[in-house]
């Protein structure tokens, strides 16, 4: 913070001397200009633009519309405001002037970029939501998919509190087995917007829904799209803003069982079992959760410049973004820097967009499965276990046999001795440029360019984390990839209005060409530098050395054009056909056509419609493809290994030979999705509430996926891809929102949004009708991924009761089991306990899902708040089946009773070392309801007054207090409800999740 408000006022200051000098040149022929800037109902207009004509210089307005500039006694002075009509006025040697600017009732519309060109909002005919800039950057967050969570209906987001995390965003549900974002659109460029963007920087968000108003990208948006509008300057003088926000951030944590209450269980089940009880260190009272976990600090520093001549604009922002996770050994960086300008010159405009970026992330994490996530970790090693033991290879304590016996790792020996650090520095934008030889027709190029440099280092330290582990030598594997992607559209847009008609038609071609190529190497046996006992790991010290490498290109052609069509600003029609033709599919399937068709009647525009609450009416309909080709480069060919070799002939000669190592499907084709959707638009009061509901149907068919096949087959590697699956999702989504200015002093706003989703496997393809993942089955004409699991049916309490639990046949069911131990159903009546008995007993998927948002402003100060809920999903509690099952040498969950013969009277079973039916992952005692309620935002405000202000020469300044995930209302009992779980299948398990932390956050925010 003190860095930019150095920063901020040297650059000012420097300023003065020139500005000053400059001023004194011209000073004799000029004159002083002072008056007032005001509506035409004479209210005020606070920091209009004022710019002399044909020059650079310019002044803003004071806060009550008030303004003095020096201008040539010739001189033309142009006025300029947000929603209001531009004015010129010549000076003529005039030294006051009164200028009332009009209301720009075009400009008052809000314009919502579609892709390709703009639209009224009111002239809307799909689905499609806007997120304002305020909203997104009020949140600390790394990415902008976790800004937009609960700001838009259909929009499912999913985060965490691991540095550099990128969250998981869903448009209306699933559409494909796969895990496949939507289309990044920033500022006309085809990108991603990931962690190394820089949400600061954001002007708007669009986000297209349906079919319909993402068909004009065709192949690549079956997934939705989100279009990101960055910011850009305006005319008038120079405006520098910064703000500086710092936030401490800290995780939820366990309740484990301590020394005492882990001994007297672990002993309790070693007795059970009839084993020796370990022999169990009791001076060692270690605190995993305390060892691994700390408060996190992220600071979020801004710093812009913008402003512009009567032709031209500029907009520069630089953005450092760092984040000490709240997991040792975790943290993130980023570095930004933006550039945007803009110029026109008669019937020419121009102009770029350019980013620049570095992240830089380090994980924690280990090789093995249940080994290096810390929320595992912490949770499997023992209290009585050391962190540090010099008996052990590489110091650090882990388990021991008799003493220890768990299998588990120690999470700061991992820490220490493995590095994983990934690296990007990006570049991306744009070049366009624009022709419009008459008013009616605009011609537009625009070249996209991106260029991605990434570094991934793994470094791994000679020493051991867990009990009987092998000797490993010390080895780093390291590698580094570019990615380049181009982009080159034309587009021709011909807009005209012919009485009633407008039409507006949109043609264009596009070309994109990716390119990804990497190398790598590996080293063991590195050297250490004898002074500071660090690994050297760089690859030419070491040996056994591996190198690797490889290239992948990809090429897309399209063709589109676009017809909207209003008449009388009462029928509405929008029509759009896509053509693309992709390289990752042969010859025969190579293109594809996407079209989609949507139709609006603005029914409060007709003549019989008389309402004086209702402002606005408006119904919609759309029908549209869309297609995904979500695959890799080269999946339609077979692949070839040289490497082999064959003995022939009588002299049993060697000669080199050739096989193909991988099946392909050479008929590989586009997924396409076909979706309805049906919507209608309100306002009322004056546009104070605004409703939008809308009900879609999609279905997409041909879904590209890699079912299982024999090995038999000879494929070495993954399955091949075929089009098989058909999915169908459908939902309803309604929003309302209202705001009021009530007077100058006090404002207020408001709004709640809903969605429902019901997905279905309409059926799996290739002869099969039911696919079993882990603990879930996806059946056709079901939701994906239902859980299915033994049912279980409380405990036994006497031998005479397990000996009373037969079938139809009389038949004892579980003779095997104690007293203490859980009932299983047997659904199939066949006298035992098998995977026969498992049946679908619950949904990962929410029924429902909302967004609550609030605000109000008081005279200089603000609040606002954002609520999230999820409702109806069931999930697997991961922790649990951990720490409550007592085969597996773990710790255990504080507080637990478990059933004796003294203590009968409890539902959790008798605790046993080793195989026992209580510890059965398979069953619903480990599934529990996902509801949850979550204060996601909650902040306020205080903006300086002006008369303070101007004593300190800034034009504004503002102060804020913060805070994020303070608040969770649920049923669940492991750490966060609002897990992330990228297995479309194992959707609902939540093993060693990062949890979302709680964030405390101030910030300064400042300009001038």
């Amino acid at each position: 913070m003190k860095a930019i408000l150095t920063l901020v006022s040297s650059f000012k200051y420097l300023l003065l001397p020139v500005l000053f000098l400059s001023q004194n040149l011209s000073a004799q022929n000029t004159v002083e200009v002072s008056g007032s800037i005001t509506t035409t109902d004479g209210e005020p207009i606070p920091f209009a633009n004022i710019v002399v004509k044909g020059t650079n210089t310019g002044t803003s307005a004071d806060f009550d519309g008030n303004f003095s500039i020096s201008a040539a006694p010739d001189a033309i002075l142009v006025f300029s405001y947000i929603g209001f009509k531009k004015q010129e006025v010549p000076v003529n040697n005039q030294t006051t002037l009164t200028i009332r600017l009009e209301e720009d009732v075009a400009a008052l519309d809000e314009v919502v970029v579609v892709g390709y060109g703009t639209q009224r909002k009111k002239d809307l005919t799909s689905a499609i939501s806007v997120v304002q800039s305020e909203d997104i950057q009020k949140r600390q967050t790394t990415t902008i998919a976790e800004s937009l969570q609960g700001l838009a209906p259909g929009v499912n987001v999913r985060g965490g509190g691991q540095p550099g995390q990128e969250a998981r965003i869903e448009i209306r549900g699933l559409k494909n087995l796969q895990n496949a974002n939507p289309l990044y659109v920033i500022d006309g460029l085809i990108t991603t917007a990931n962690r190394d963007f820089n949400p600061n920087d954001i002007e708007s968000v669009q986000i297209l829904k349906d079919a319909a108003a993402a068909a004009i990208y065709g192949s690549r948006a079956a997934n939705g799209v989100v279009i990101i509008t960055t910011k850009k300057g305006m005319s008038g003088p120079l405006k520098v803003s910064a703000s500086s926000k710092m936030s401490l951030t800290q995780v939820p944590t366990y309740d484990l069982a301590g020394q005492e209450e882990f001994a007297r269980l672990n002993n309790m089940a070693y007795d059970n079992a009839g084993l020796p009880r370990q022999n169990l260190d009791m001076s060692v009272n270690t605190d995993w959760q305390k060892e691994v976990f700390r408060t996190g600090l992220i600071q979020d520093q801004n710093v812009s410049f913008s402003g512009g001549g009567e032709n031209s604009t500029y907009f520069i922002s630089g953005n450092y973004f760092g984040n000490k996770g709240t997991v040792i050994s975790t943290d993130f960086d980023r570095l930004s820097f933006r550039v945007n300008t803009s110029g026109k010159k008669g019937i020419f405009s121009v102009g770029e967009n350019l980013a620049l970026s570095n992240s830089k992330t380090n994980e924690i994490g280990g090789p093995e499965t249940l080994r290096g996530n810390p929320f595992i970790d912490v949770v499997r090693m023992f209290p009585t276990i050391p962190v540090y033991d010099d008996a052990n290879p590489g110091g650090f304590g882990y388990g021991k046999s008799g003493v220890a016996n768990t299998f588990a790792a120690n999470p700061v020996a991992i820490a220490n001795l493995i590095d994983r650090e990934v690296e990007n520095f990006r570049i991306r934008g744009n070049i366009w440029a624009e022709i419009d030889p008459f008013p009616f027709l605009k011609y537009r190029f625009n070249f996209g360019y991106e260029t991605s440099f990434d570094d991934y280092l793994h470094l791994r330290r000679e020493g051991n984390w867990t009990l009987n582990q092998p000797y490993e030598a010390s080895f780093t594997n390291q590698n580094k990839a570019q990615s380049e992607t181009r982009i080159i559209e034309n587009t021709l847009t011909f807009d005209q209005q012919f009485g009633k008609h407008d039409v507006t038609l949109v043609v264009g071609t596009t070309y994109q060409k990716d390119k990804y190529e990497q190398i790598n190497g590996t080293k063991r046996n590195l050297l250490v530098n004898p002074n500071t006992g660090e690994y050297f790991d760089v690859l030419d010290l070491g040996d056994q050395g591996i190198v690797g490498g490889f290239r992948n290109e990809s090429t897309l052609i399209s063709y589109l054009g676009r017809l909207e069509y209003n008449y009388d600003d009462r029928y509405l029609l929008n029509a759009v056909l896509r053509r693309d033709g992709s390289s990752k599919f042969s010859d025969e399937n190579k293109w594809s056509n996407f079209p989609s068709v949507s139709l609006g009647w603005r029914i409060s525009n007709e003549g019989f419609f008389q309402s004086e609450k209702i402002s606005d009416l408006k119904l919609r309909a759309s029908y549209g493809e869309l297609g995904s080709g979500n695959i890799g480069n080269y999946e339609y060919m077979g692949f070839i290994n040289t490497f082999g070799a064959i003995v022939l002939g009588d002299g049993q000669v060697l000669y080199p030979s050739a096989t193909q190592v991988r099946l392909a499907n050479s008929q590989l084709r586009w997924e396409t999705l076909k979706q309805t959707n049906v919507g209608i638009d309100m306002s009322l009061f004056n546009n104070r509430l605004q409703l939008t509901a809308d009900y879609f149907i999609a279905r997409t068919e041909d879904v590209l996926y890699s079912f299982p096949i024999l090995h038999s087959t000879g494929n070495d590697g993954n399955p091949p891809i075929a089009n098989a699956a058909t999915v169908e999702n459908k939902g309803f989504e309604f929003n309302a929102a209202y705001s009021q200015v009530v007077n100058d002093d006090f404002s207020f706003n408001a709004s709640v949004n809903l969605s429902t989703l019901r997905n279905s496997l309409v059926s799996l393809g290739n002869g099969l009708n039911e696919s079993i993942q882990g603990n879930t089955i996806t059946r056709s004409g079901e939701p994906v991924g239902m859980w299915y699991v033994l049912q279980t049916d409380g405990l036994f309490q006497s031998t005479e009761e397990i000996n009373n639990y037969t079938n139809s046949e009389g038949k004892v069911i579980m003779p095997d089991a104690q007293p203490g131990d859980i009932r299983f159903v047997d659904l199939n009546d066949d006298g035992q306990i098998t995977n026969e008995d498992k049946s679908v007993v619950g949904s990962p998927w929410p029924d429902f899902e909302m967004g609550f948002n609030a605000g109000f402003r008081y005279k200089n100060f603000d609040f606002s708040m954002n609520w999230i809920g999820s409702f109806g999903a069931t999930v697997y509690n991961g922790y649990h089946s951990i720490v409550d099952r007592f085969d597996d040498d773990s710790n255990y969950r504080s507080g637990i009773r478990p059933w004796t013969p003294e203590n009968p009277d409890t539902g959790f079973p008798r605790v046993v070392k080793g195989t026992s039916f209580s510890a059965r992952s398979d069953s619903d005692r480990w599934l529990e309801d996902g509801s949850f309620v979550r204060l996601k935002y909650i902040g306020m405000g205080y903006n300086v007054p002006e008369n303070v202000l101007g004593k300190i020469g800034f034009d504004r300044v503002r102060v804020s207090l913060s805070a994020q995930n303070i608040i969770t209302i649920t049923g669940y009992d492991g750490l966060d409800p609002e897990f992330s779980n990228r297995d479309i299948f194992q959707r609902g398990v939540d093993l060693g999740s990062f949890p979302n932390v709680r964030t405390y956050s101030l910030g300064v925010e400042f300009g001038f």
